[in-house]
């Protein structure tokens, strides 16, 4: 596979909310980055945190809008919504991944906290 069907393969199984078939995409020290956090190292700290962001969401739609392969990585700007009661959050995110031997190493997403910070507040009352 390329390095840019790997990420298709690995949104489409974050879409379905595969937690687990999304992280069997990734190397074992991956380091997964929602900038400005920081780095969440290893596959099974991906997983719990991948478990708690789309557990609200009922769907999940992310949609690439534009997307390359240069080398090893691949870039992409999307856009990342999730279905949470009756609306939706739509949140542009620019995303950055590394491919080492067929898998996922780095996995970089740039977004704006206070949009999804506002948008889940007005979708859940809190």
């Amino acid at each position: 596979m390329t390095p840019t069907e790997i990420v298709t393969d690995f949104i489409a199984a974050v879409e379905r909310k595969d937690v687990a078939a999304a992280v069997a995409m990734v190397t074992d020290d991956v380091s997964y980055e929602n900038m400005p956090f920081g780095p969440i190292a290893g596959p099974d700290a991906m997983a719990q945190t991948l478990d708690g962001f789309l557990a609200p969401a009922s769907e999940i739609d992310w949609q690439i809008l534009r997307q390359f392969e240069h080398g090893n990585t691949v870039v992409n700007e999307r856009l990342d919504r999730f279905k949470i009661g009756e609306g939706w959050l739509e949140l542009p995110i620019a995303g950055f991944f590394e491919i080492t031997d067929g898998k996922i190493s780095l996995w970089r997403d740039y977004f704006d906290i206070g949009s999804y910070m506002a948008q889940m507040n007005e979708l859940t009352g809190n």
